[in-house]
């Protein structure tokens, strides 16, 4: 017997959920460490359901499930986003497989049932690959309810097994970049996992991208100081587990490139990455992932990879391997409701006008292509 709870995320211990995680599919951001610093920086109301598995004498921790509540706009109906927080990049819960087909239904009933959440799910960036994802839509259909499918995506992804490309246009580019890098001074990569080490390598990564375009275009973590307190906190308290790295690229001991990463069961994720744009025409990012990605597949611990990342970014020329995701709305309740309606009609033209967005973007692109000499290096494209 499988039953749900709402609980608050410094109730799960530590021990239940690393248990879980040796047995599910992952999901770093629903870690409950990362949802209390959410709770704790009052940056998210997060609803964390926790499903068990009722034994004799005990019960065991058999799958996580956080959304939270999203208002889009004043005097707009509210509705559950199953990304839990600003800056998670994925929102499939994590389950025992074995469970499956019965955490999955017990979560949506636990959020019809309660009397003060709305029955209506965004899911975006949800796994396609992972055994939630039919288990839902199986349930769903119990219920006699379609999805709202509003895009599917393939995001770079790679294991030990497969996904690295070893040869190719691309592997000569990383080894020119690194030799010519290499005859500037001193090259060293460097990935500390220690509590200390993190909290001083994320303050590099947050100098380096703050001096980026995108302090410039105000969208760096420190030009909000909310989201500042936030994403410090949320470091913090995965490092404290072991669970958070940063990969820092030094040239001469001074940092040009550093890779935020999470860590959940044998997976890795490439959370936030940045670099120095005087140094653009060595692709230092590139050259970054790409040595910690054999670092990383060195050691025992690290099976896959999750880049976190669009397919235009500049891993998916480094990595062929793909994850499969997709945008979901969904209505929990016994028939559509008006909201649901509503929210459906948003989504879809937002998506409808992206994309516009993006076909005009590259029919641009086209009509006026950039200058030689201005923009990134030929090659490898880097992302701040």
């Amino acid at each position: 017997m499988v039953s749900v709870t709402f609980d608050s995320p410094n109730q799960v211990n530590a021990v239940d959920w690393d248990d879980l995680v040796r047995r599910a599919s992952s999901n770093v951001f629903m870690n409950p460490v990362a949802l209390l610093a959410a709770c704790e920086a009052d940056f998210a109301d997060v609803q964390m359901m926790l499903a068990w598995e009722e034994g004799a004498s005990s019960r065991r921790l058999v799958g996580v499930w956080a959304v939270r509540l999203h208002v889009v706009a004043p005097f707009w109906p509210s509705l559950l986003e199953a990304l839990p927080y600003e800056y998670a990049f994925q929102s499939s819960p994590v389950v025992d497989p074995a469970f499956v087909d019965e955490v999955i239904p017990a979560f949506f009933a636990a959020i019809e049932n309660h009397p003060e959440l709305p029955n209506v799910v965004s899911l975006r960036a949800f796994d396609a690959e992972c055994p939630s994802y039919p288990a839902m839509l199986k349930s769903l259909e119990r219920r006699g309810v379609a999805p709202l499918i509003l895009s599917r995506h393939a995001r770079p992804f790679v294991t030990r097994e497969f996904g690295v490309k070893r040869s190719g246009s691309t592997r000569k580019k990383l080894r020119q970049d690194w030799n010519r890098l290499g005859a500037q001074g001193a090259v060293e990569v460097l990935n500390e996992r220690t509590a200390e080490g993190v909290a001083d390598g994320f303050e590099s990564f947050l100098a380096l991208e703050k001096a980026s375009w995108k302090g410039a275009q105000g969208t760096a973590l420190l030009s909000d100081s909310r989201d500042a307190a936030f994403v410090r906190k949320l470091l913090q308290r995965l490092a404290a587990g072991g669970d958070a790295s940063v990969a820092l690229l030094h040239l001469n001991g001074t940092a040009i490139a550093a890779q935020v990463l999470m860590y959940c069961g044998r997976t890795a994720y490439t959370w936030k990455t940045a670099y120095d744009a005087n140094y653009a025409k060595y692709s230092p990012g590139a050259l970054l992932i790409d040595r910690v990605t054999d670092q990383l597949f060195a050691g025992p611990d690290i099976f896959a990879i999750n880049s976190c990342a669009a397919e235009t970014s500049f891993m998916a020329q480094l990595w062929a391997g793909r994850r499969a995701t997709v945008d979901l709305l969904i209505d929990v309740g016994p028939a559509r409701s008006l909201h649901y309606r509503i929210e459906a009609g948003r989504q879809v033209g937002y998506e409808r006008l992206r994309n516009l967005r993006n076909r005009l973007r590259g029919r641009t692109s086209v009509l006026f292509p950039k200058k030689p000499g201005r923009g990134p290096a030929p090659g490898l494209i880097i992302s701040g």
